[in-house]
């Protein structure tokens, strides 16, 4: 009886053993990530800094440019069609959108 006791015990043991490093691995990764947190949380981002011609459009996101002109590329990297670099003010091309 005691034979089949220390054997079943035996058999038991890496299981065990494997079970309880799973644990201690488990608990390692839960104090890591709760501190990633409260790093990420404690820290202040810098505030956001728009160009003074980036416009937030529902369903596009941040366009530069002025909306009104009909070569307006409603895009955050190109302005215009005609004038894709420079500014909207006192560009000759500028024609305005019809509204409907």
């Amino acid at each position: 009886m005691l034979e089949a006791l220390f054997i079943l015990l035996l058999g038991l043991t890496p299981s065990l053993f494997s079970l309880w490093l799973l644990r201690q691995a488990d608990a390692r990764a839960q104090e890591r990530f709760r501190l990633a947190v409260e790093s990420v949380a404690s820290r202040t981002l810098p505030p956001l800094r728009l160009d003074p011609e980036q416009q937030y459009v529902e369903g596009l996101g941040f366009i530069i440019g002025d909306l009104t002109c009909r070569y307006n590329a409603r895009s955050s990297y190109v302005r215009c069609a005609v004038n894709p670099l420079g500014p909207c003010s006192g560009c000759t091309q500028y024609e305005p959108t019809e509204v409907e």
